[in-house]
């Protein structure tokens, strides 16, 4: 029997029917005796702070795939505005593409309104995104700019929640460079100490953390310029090696040996040449 189905108009508010839908196909899954995938680990260190003049952000430079180190120079520091720069951590696409879509969006906010973007409006719009996916977009942010009424930093974290400091840290390095922030930070840094500060804050979360390492790179913000360090500092230097490694042959005793001869036979050999045209 045929049935006819009334177009509804969408409800407001969201969806969380692929939530819904993913927790019970998991549990389907677990009752039939397969392994549910887990989310995948990621490592980094990224802080920022308020000084004097502006705000400096920095971060480390190491990208990781599970326990394997797939990039040693990643760029973590990423555009948003002439006056806005944002660390990510977290998964690095998703780091990646929402900061350009949110730097997209601030470009055509400032060409509509013919200013610079605040730094409240990119806030705004970075965890109205994050909180509209409810965390299943793993990126952790650091924001930070210089508009007409002064420096901000904020934190944002995945779900969409966000702090508002004078100095923040996020990642799996961030309770080490925590730590440094904790003990040094001052009101009113002259901008080299700040620098510094900045600098120890990654070293250490380098030095701590698996997941962070190789270079530390660091942003200044300004009213009036924007230093991007690039790298700021190499904190992994590679070392030479100091031994020999090679050994002679007979060093290690051979308890038994077996040779098997192949016998093979050449059927057909054909040679092709390179197309250089």
């Amino acid at each position: 029997m045929a049935s006819l189905k009334v177009c509804q108009e969408p409800v407001g508010g969201f969806s969380f029917e692929n939530c819904r839908r993913n927790a019970f196909i998991e549990a389907q899954l677990t009752k039939q005796g397969f392994k549910v995938l887990e989310a995948r680990k990621t490592g980094t260190t990224i802080a920022g702070i308020v000084y004097k003049d502006g705000v400096i952000l920095g971060a480390d430079t190491r990208a990781t795939e599970g326990m394997i180190v797939a990039d040693k120079n990643c760029s973590k520091i990423h555009y948003i505005a002439p006056n806005i720069y944002c660390c990510g951590a977290g998964t690095a696409a998703d780091t990646e593409m929402t900061t350009q879509l949110i730097s997209s969006n601030l470009e055509l906010h400032a060409l509509s309104t013919g200013r610079l973007p605040h730094v409240a409006t990119a806030n705004r719009m970075l965890k109205q995104m994050l909180f509209r996916y409810q965390g299943y977009i793993g990126a952790a942010l650091v924001l930070g700019g210089v508009d007409y009424t002064g420096p901000h930093l904020y934190s944002i974290y995945p779900h969409g929640s966000t702090d508002t400091l004078p100095y923040v840290t996020m990642g799996s390095g961030s309770l080490a460079a925590m730590a440094v922030f904790e003990d040094r930070y001052q009101q009113d840094m002259e901008e080299e100490a700040a620098k510094q500060l900045v600098r120890d804050a990654i070293a250490a979360g380098v030095f701590s953390d698996l997941g962070s390492g190789s270079n530390i790179d660091l942003c200044v913000i300004t009213k009036n310029k924007l230093d991007y360090l690039r790298p700021h500092d190499i904190a992994n230097k590679k070392g030479e090696r100091q031994g020999n490694y090679k050994y002679k042959k007979g060093i290690t005793g051979i308890l038994t040996e077996m040779v098997t001869p192949l016998e093979l036979e050449v059927v057909e050999e054909v040679v092709h040449t390179m197309d250089t045209s």
